[in-house]
């Protein structure tokens, strides 16, 4: 079992910046390939990132490469989401997911967090 603590999200203009941290507990966090996910009102679960269990490989939605960063520290059970030139339709709930590969869709995934909700204004 894992449980995942999301934090970082807010409110920030068109064109800012934000990190979201994503906490994990329970079991040994460098087991689980690392994704984070967004879902706005009256859509589907949209992929952003995944990350490897080492940190080796990463993986980005083409809406958002370039623009955002994933890395871990399996030191302190830690997946962050560095997000530059934050666009308003990038306004979503941001949850993060552990599994055993660094999937681009949700269904490999075992365990979700709660979600932090990130509010772009134009």
């Amino acid at each position: 079992q894992v449980q995942l603590v999301e934090s970082g999200g807010g409110l920030v203009q068109a064109g800012g910046s934000l990190r979201l941290s994503c906490a994990a507990s329970g079991d040994t966090f460098s087991y689980y390939a690392m994704g984070w996910f967004r879902q706005a009102p009256g859509t589907e679960r949209e992929f952003v990132a995944a990350i490897s269990r080492s940190g080796d490989s990463a993986y980005y939605a083409d809406s958002v490469k370039g623009r955002f960063t994933i890395s871990r520290d399996n030191a302190k059970n830690t997946v962050y989401l560095q997000m530059n030139s934050l666009k308003p339709e990038g306004t979503a709930v941001y949850t993060c997911a552990a599994g055993r590969v660094a999937a681009t869709v949700p269904s490999p995934y075992l365990y979700w967090g709660q979600g932090t909700q990130v509010t772009v204004s134009s």
